[in-house]
């Protein structure tokens, strides 16, 4: 018994060795990888932290090479300095946000400037000296008494044969520079050739310096806060104490950026690198525990859980078969449930095309007279043409013959506007234009709403008006309109239907009639809900329930509401064709 509890002792132990060494390597990796990705994000931000750092100098510098050829800066090294060179001078540097501007003599002496500086000799600095010596000075430093922290462009000015007569300086304060920097992420600044601290988006390391062969940053006064750096494979990390804004632990990273004489460093805090590379070593350690305590489990209760997986084989088959079953029955139920939706479309578009046959019926003693009326007058030309041919008047016999071709060619867009609107659209929906299918409408319902003598008033939108729907089955939603408008001012003093089409984000298209009115407009879109008595232009109600549907399916909408001076409106709002089904 005891060398089986040793046993079992010793395998713990050594099962908790390898699970602490498996959870030491993934965190080793996990931190790699997490660093080796915060060191891309880092480098791309100081990438772009420089890049913005020198955009912003180098517009200083152009403002220099600029003003050095300016003629006004030429006259005040050669006649002297006078109000007007200051004014000019002093506009440059407002408009710039420049600190200031100087115009220094052959020497290196001030000669003017816009602040007022008196003439003192500035030839001792060494982008003064390259500028008077004919190329484009820069360098950094304190310019008293207006900046501690100044960035310096010098250009030389040339006189007509060449020879450099003075040279031009603009004075840029740095703090403007990265004053908008401070306090954003990541903790970045800017030091120069001997290691201080110049430009940073953290003003308390302003001005700091590197220690002379040391990684790190000491202040300029006091004692140097705690830090020790250490390299974690390819990256250096700083432990740092500098103060809240700054991370406890960071990854150091730098960049040259040659054209100002600086270099980029940044800060990145990898506590929360260092915390996710924790969680998943501790979740490996887990999984890991787990799976053993399960095994250790496992091997003590081998038996018992054997005699349980038998039962639960039986009961898995037993509810494999009751499983297998229900989702035969699920199978089944649904193919039923598809063939009845599909009976159901049938029969709804079954029920449009009845709609329309119901509409063709009502109108069809209008048709008969749009046909009739030039049928009629194709006959009378007809004989008269065979007349004037007969006493030799061909010119008439002529006219009369245009007139004919005439009435036909009325007769064949009643006809095709007929067929079109009679024939069983699919549910494809495609682009097609409101006020062609509007005008076809009108052309279909033209003798019903002659016969009951009603005015049309047409405002259409100007231009073609592509939306998205079927050309037939929104036709048949504009008869319907059209037809129940002129039914509802049967017996009124005034007949009046106005349509009008606007378009924008949305095209709407209204039919405002001056009717009686919606008795009740809540239910007036239900099916078998109707006014209308029971006699020629009686229906079953499905008419407007049959054009909702319509309209819903090209994702539009229709409402209907009453007047406030009589009349009811009924408004259909659709969804203008997009640019890929203007495509096809």
């Amino acid at each position: 018994m005891t060398d089986g509890l040793r046993q079992r002792a010793l395998f713990v132990l050594a099962f908790l060795g390898v699970v602490l060494l498996l959870a030491g390597g993934v965190w080793r990796y996990a931190y790699q990888q997490g660093l080796d990705q915060l060191a891309a994000r880092g480098q791309a931000d100081l990438a772009l932290a420089g890049d913005r750092l020198v955009g912003q100098l180098q517009r200083y510098r152009d403002l220099a090479v600029l003003m050095a050829d300016h003629p006004g800066i030429d006259r005040a090294l050669r006649a002297g300095p006078s109000e007007d060179t200051t004014d000019l001078l002093l506009e440059v540097a407002d408009k710039s946000a420049a600190l200031d501007v100087l115009v220094l003599g052959p020497e290196g002496r001030v000669v003017i400037s816009a602040s007022g500086r008196p003439p003192v000799d500035l030839s001792r600095y060494a982008h003064v000296r390259r500028a008077l010596r004919g190329a484009l000075g820069w360098g950094h430093g304190p310019a008293e008494p207006l900046t501690q922290r100044a960035f310096f462009h010098a250009a030389p000015i040339f006189d007509a044969a060449g020879k450099v007569q003075g040279a031009l300086v603009v004075i840029t304060d740095l703090n403007g520079i990265d004053y908008n920097w401070r306090g954003t992420n990541p903790a970045a600044f800017f030091t120069d050739a001997q290691g201080e601290v110049y430009i940073s988006n953290r003003s308390e390391l302003l001005f700091w310096t590197r220690p002379e062969g040391s990684p790190g940053l000491i202040p300029p006064t006091g004692d140097a806060p705690p830090f020790s750096a250490r390299m974690f494979g390819p990256h250096e990390l700083w432990q740092l104490g500098w103060g809240p804004y700054l991370p406890g632990e960071a990854l150091h990273l730098t960049q040259a950026l040659p054209v100002i004489g600086m270099t980029g460093e940044v800060l990145l805090d990898v506590g929360q690198t260092r915390a996710l590379a924790l969680a998943q070593a501790a979740a490996v350690a887990a999984l890991c525990l787990a799976f053993g305590s399960l095994l250790f489990l496992a091997s003590e209760r081998r038996r018992t859980l054997a005699a349980a997986n038998r039962q639960l084989e039986a009961r898995v088959a037993e509810r494999t078969t009751a499983l297998r079953e229900t989702n035969e029955m699920l199978l089944a139920e649904a193919a039923e449930r598809e063939e009845a939706q599909a009976a159901l479309r049938q029969a709804q578009d079954d029920l449009v095309q009845a709609g329309k046959l119901s509409a063709l019926g009502q109108m069809s003693a209008g048709i008969s007279h749009e046909l009739n009326q030039p049928l009629m007058a194709i006959r009378s030309f007809a004989d008269n043409a065979v007349q004037f041919l007969s006493r030799g008047k061909p010119e008439r016999a002529q006219d009369n013959l245009r007139r004919i071709s005439d009435m036909t060619g009325r007769m064949g867009r009643i006809i095709q506007n007929l067929r079109a609107f009679a024939r069983q659209e699919n549910l494809s929906q495609g682009r097609v234009d409101v006020n062609a299918v509007l005008e076809s409408a009108l052309e279909l319902t033209r003798g019903h709403r002659e016969g009951a003598g009603v005015e049309i008033i047409h405002r259409p939108a100007e231009g073609e008006i592509w939306v998205r729907g079927g050309e037939v089955r929104l036709g048949q939603v504009f008869v319907n309109l059209i037809t129940n408008a002129v039914d509802a001012m049967e017996g009124q003093p005034d007949k009046t239907l106005t349509i009008e089409v606007t378009s924008g984000e949305a095209v709407t298209v209204q039919f405002r009639d001056t009717g009686p009115g919606i008795e009740m407009p809540d239910k007036v879109f239900d099916p078998f809900y109707t006014t209308k008595q029971v006699g020629e232009t009686g229906g079953m109600g499905l008419g407007l329930s049959i054009s909702y549907g319509i309209v819903q399916s090209f994702g539009g909408q229709i409402k209907g509401s009453n007047l406030q001076d009589g009349g009811a409106v009924f408004t259909v709002t659709l969804d203008p064709a997009s640019d890929a089904a203007a495509a096809a």
